[in-house]
């Protein structure tokens, strides 16, 4: 259970990076570039940790996967 809380984390964490990309891009005053740049990197960071917890949980059993009908 603890990791399926873990990924919906992951997946929040993930959404704020890109809306924290965002603003920074609209806002372009001084340092906007590379604070979008920080952020999407963040992003990119995050989103490997999640796949990379996704094939753990998977391998630990933890996860089960299935179809669209079951």
């Amino acid at each position: 259970m603890l990791g399926k809380y873990l990924v919906v984390a992951l997946f929040i964490a993930i959404l704020l990076s890109l809306g924290s990309a965002l603003y920074a891009m609209l806002n372009s005053k001084k340092g906007g570039p590379e604070k979008t740049a920080r952020a999407l990197t963040l992003r990119i960071g995050l989103s490997l940790g999640l796949f990379l917890l996704l094939l753990g949980l998977f391998a630990s059993g933890f996860i089960q996967p299935h179809g669209v009908i079951p």
